[in-house]
């Protein structure tokens, strides 16, 4: 057991896939000075060190020590105070089904991690599909909202003590305000100036960097948690996830199913399709246009906010480029849906999700499944370029 003091610090983390803990690998650990520490995982998964030196420490699995059907995904950096705990988060995933299971109960496993980055993605996509329908605008910062509710997340649950629950309400609160103002401060008045959409697009890329190089600067480099425990498992028949997993399912259900009741029931839900159908029109029949698109942006980022602390829970923490890492599947998403429509990315971001999570299953190499996801899009895009649930329209 190691106790941190204000000699020492302590590094310390579980490495555990699906299908349950890893015992007996062997993790190397190099400090800011090059003096590398070797530990191995307890019976348990859990392994620590006690280090004497600040600064940033790398973290890398010997991969000779992982079993067959088990790989890392590269190394991870973490950054040591004395006096404190650091949580050495690395990631390792499952390459093939092991002895133990079938190939059906891997397959249902899959289908299930497939389910649940589905319904993550669609918290975030279906407020991208919104602010495009509305706005006409591919909004490349969308995905920074999602880093930027894991880093609050983290800041007010893992570093302030807050509950968790209370910690989240506060996140996606502030997550809300950050996308009202990004609105009133940034896109209203460059759509009053007249600005094009190319020039805005621009100024959506700019504003990503930007708040990448501040998660950055903030929080540092390495992945950092929202929770410091270690959370419970829990099988359902073949399917095996954490107890945090089942919940962040049910509760994007929940809220997924109130926006779409949103905008088919309510007054505001339908101006804002009338919005997205036809602005001008809109405007033409007494909405406030400014002020459906206002609040289509503060939804969205309350939307990409949850789905950020989604992210951070489930995937067992979150960088500083998180988001830079999901955007291209959000947009996949979106245009396999259709553009503009909320119902289409939800329905494209579950397929995305089963498509990545399956792939594996289904014999392409692990690297390749956010490729297979991308092969698929191209192949219906080809046979219907509106995507599954657009509009066909006429050019020229």
């Amino acid at each position: 057991m190691c106790m941190p003091s204000e000699e020492s610090a302590c590094i310390a983390g579980t490495l555990r896939t699906e299908e349950g803990v890893l015992p007996d690998v062997d993790l190397v650990l190099t400090s800011p000075s090059g003096v590398e520490e070797t530990v191995t995982t307890s019976d348990t998964g859990r392994w620590n060190l006690q280090a004497t030196e600040e600064g940033q420490w790398e973290i890398e699995i010997v991969a000779d020590s992982l079993p067959d059907n088990v790989a890392t995904e590269g190394t991870a950096t973490v950054q040591v105070q004395l006096g404190k705990t650091t949580a050495g988060l690395i990631p390792v995933r499952t390459t093939s089904y092991s002895s133990e299971r079938t190939f059906g109960d891997y397959l249902v496993q899959s289908a299930a991690n497939g389910v649940r980055l589905g319904l993550m993605l669609a918290l975030a996509s279906i407020g991208l599909s919104l602010i495009y329908g509305t706005t006409r605008l591919s909004n490349f910062a969308h995905a920074e909202q999602v880093t930027l509710g894991g880093m609050l997340a983290y800041g007010f649950v893992n570093v302030g003590g807050l509950n968790l629950w209370v910690g989240a309400a506060i996140t996606v609160a502030i997550c809300a305000a950050v996308g009202w103002t990004q609105d009133r401060v940034i896109w209203q008045p460059l759509r009053r100036r007249g600005l094009g959409l190319t020039q805005l697009l621009i100024v959506t890329i700019g504003l990503s960097l930007a708040l990448q190089y501040c998660f950055q600067f903030f929080v540092g480099a390495g992945t950092v948690r929202v929770t410091k425990e270690n959370a419970a498992v829990t099988e359902i028949g073949p399917i095996t996830m954490t107890t945090i997993s089942f919940s962040a399912m049910g509760i994007a259900v929940v809220v997924l199913a109130a926006v779409g009741l949103g905008l088919l029931k309510t007054r505001i839900g339908r101006a804002t399709r009338a919005v997205a159908d036809n602005p001008d029109l809109a405007a033409a029949s007494g909405i406030d246009v400014d002020r459906v698109i206002r609040l289509v942006w503060t939804v969205s980022a309350a939307l990409a906010g949850l789905s950020g602390i989604m992210y951070a829970l489930v995937m067992n923490g979150i960088k500083w480029d998180s988001g830079m890492q999901i955007l291209l599947l959000l947009f996949a998403a979106v245009t396999l849906g259709g553009l503009g429509t909320a119902f289409g990315a939800l329905i494209g971001s579950l397929i995305i999700g089963l498509v990545v999570e399956l792939a594996p299953a289904l014999g392409m190499p692990g690297d390749f499944k956010y490729a297979t996801a991308m092969l698929i899009l191209i192949l219906l895009l080809l046979v219907r370029p509106q995507g599954l649930l657009g509009k066909a329209q006429r050019v020229g």
